[in-house]
């Protein structure tokens, strides 16, 4: 029988566990302790209550419910709830209002009109190596004194500093070595067999129709985009063969380059000449000497390469500013000259040495383009400034030369001024005022009449070379011209003003300025600012 004393210890040692015999049990299993029915801190819940509660809970299931329901719904659509049928129904709508006001079609021109990434073939980039020099330190820090430095020299050209440090080429012939390939490299023997091609004689005229035709043959491709020289074009020419495309192009600071299209030589079929030091004014392969391309600069130096000889002979020098030259005989063997100081200069190749037969003052400050009557020889047209002049070399002097006629009506500078190629007849004049103006020069002696002004945009800006319509060589009356217009094209004009044809295509991203057709073949070329030709051709 226990005691009152004794009861409290007997319950300890009953409830205390044996800590000898361990048993591990789930914690998840452990049966919760049970609540007694009394607890002073509870309360008896009102019928009240539980009838609130109950409420509360209802709008769970219904939810709940819906829920199933959708969830069967979007099984019979395809496993999409409402939500989504209803987004793709509001996107359908999108997409119909869309279409009707022509957006999406809006969209996709929007996408062919951005300018496509630039060729990589031909010339590779070559980063520039930088010069590590020694790290600075403090003489103050060293204890050594201060040396003592001297101001450097102001530049000569104040205008264009950034001259001073190009250097004019020597005088005398330079070896035609590519600086686009290794020491020691030889020009291939392919380029002499295109040079020593036997050009085959202009074809016969073809009528509108047919030349419209002939143009829309023409085509361009990824493969006839190629960088043939590092900076801006100012100039560029094809050479006469048939067999296959070789074209020349100078550009901004004095390089030379030759592409012979689809060849595997050089870069892309592309070796890199520097005869020159500054821009390239000027270039024109030899009708009687196919070997032989010329080239005027802006530093002074005319030059002639001979790819039999592999040299660049030393044609003319002076000083500084030749811009522009034209052959005045048959054999290609007198030039006129023309520099930036209204001078014009008449150079014999025969005669020895790199000066002139005779030098002869026009009334103008600069010669921008000079041209020979492809017939009458003895006359030249000069385009001087606000005005373009004929002149006959019979009868020009040292200063104060008179022209036999002016070609009246230009309001700005004048870019260019060429005869017809096969009769001399029409003289075509591109000038700054934004027109392209033909005059009948069929009487040369008398003044020109304006047979034809064509508005066209001229406007560059100061990062393009100048735009210049020049004439077909295989057609008297057609010309071809750069276009400032998007997206971006190259025109071809009839001397009525009709536009002939557009040349436009994915690969012609870029603003053309300089262009010319082939002298035989259906083939035309057009340069731009970032040193790159483009060539179409049938």
């Amino acid at each position: 029988m226990f005691t009152r004393q004794t009861k409290p210890e007997a319950t300890v040692k009953c409830l205390t566990p044996d800590t000898d015999a361990t048993v591990r049990r789930s914690s998840r299993r452990t049966a919760a302790p049970k609540r007694l029915n009394f607890s002073p801190g509870a309360r008896d819940e009102t019928v009240a209550e539980k009838k609130t509660k109950i409420e509360k809970e209802q709008p769970e299931k219904k939810r709940i419910k819906a829920e199933d329901e959708v969830d069967q719904a979007a099984d019979v659509h395809g496993g999409l709830s409402e939500y989504e049928l209803e987004r793709l129904e509001n996107i359908r709508k999108n997409q119909a209002f869309l279409s009707s006001i022509n957006l999406l079609q809006a969209r996709e021109d929007l996408k062919q009109t951005t300018r496509p990434k630039p060729s990589q073939r031909g010339l590779r980039f070559q980063p520039a190596v930088k010069e590590v020099l020694p790290p600075r330190k403090s003489l103050r820090l060293q204890n050594k004194p201060a040396e003592k430095s001297t101001l450097p020299k102001e530049p000569i050209d104040l205008v264009h500093p950034d001259l001073t440090r190009v250097l004019k080429k020597p005088d005398g012939p330079l070896f035609m070595n590519p600086i686009n390939q290794d020491e020691g490299f030889k020009l291939p023997p392919q380029l002499l067999e295109l040079c020593f091609e036997h050009t085959k004689e202009k074809k016969s005229k073809l009528d509108l129709k047919e030349y419209i035709s002939a143009l829309k043959s023409l085509k361009i491709t990824e493969d006839n985009v190629v960088k043939v020289v590092k900076d801006r074009i100012f100039s560029a020419a094809f050479h006469p063969c048939s067999s296959s495309l070789l074209l020349a192009a100078g550009d901004k600071w004095g390089k030379v380059g030759l592409w012979n299209l689809g060849a595997e030589w050089g870069d892309d079929g592309v070796l890199l000449f520097e005869p020159h030091s500054r821009p390239v004014g000027c270039l024109a392969f030899s009708r009687c000497s196919p070997t032989q391309l010329l080239s005027a600069s802006y530093d002074g130096s005319l030059r002639c390469m001979d790819v039999e000889k592999a040299v660049f002979d030393d044609v003319y020098d002076i000083d500084d500013g030749l811009k522009t030259f034209a052959f005045m005989s048959h054999d290609c063997s007198t030039l006129l000259v023309g520099n930036w100081f209204g001078e014009v200069a008449i150079v014999d190749r025969r005669t020895p040495g790199n000066s002139h037969e005779s030098l002869h003052s026009l009334n103008t400050k600069a010669v921008r383009c000079v041209d020979v009557h492809p017939l009458q020889m003895q006359y030249f047209v000069a385009a001087e400034g606000r005005t373009a002049s004929i002149y006959d070399s019979r009868y020009l002097k040292k200063t104060q030369s008179k022209a036999v006629s002016h070609l009246n009506g230009h309001t700005l500078a004048i870019t260019s001024a060429y005869f017809s190629p096969c009769t001399g007849n029409r003289v075509l004049t591109s000038c700054m005022d934004n027109h392209i103006r033909i005059y009948d020069t069929s009487s040369v002696t008398t003044e020109p009449c304006l047979f034809k002004s064509i508005s066209h945009d001229m406007q560059t800006g100061r990062w393009l070379s100048k735009l210049s319509a020049v004439w077909d060589p295989k057609q008297e009356d057609c010309f071809v011209v750069g276009s400032m217009k998007r997206p971006r094209r190259v025109e071809v004009f009839h001397e009525s003003g009709q536009l002939l044809h557009s040349f436009m295509d994915e690969n012609l991203g870029t603003v053309l300025s300089v262009t010319a057709f082939h002298p035989t073949r259906n083939a035309l070329l057009g340069g731009n600012s970032s040193g790159r030709m483009h060539v179409f051709y049938s």
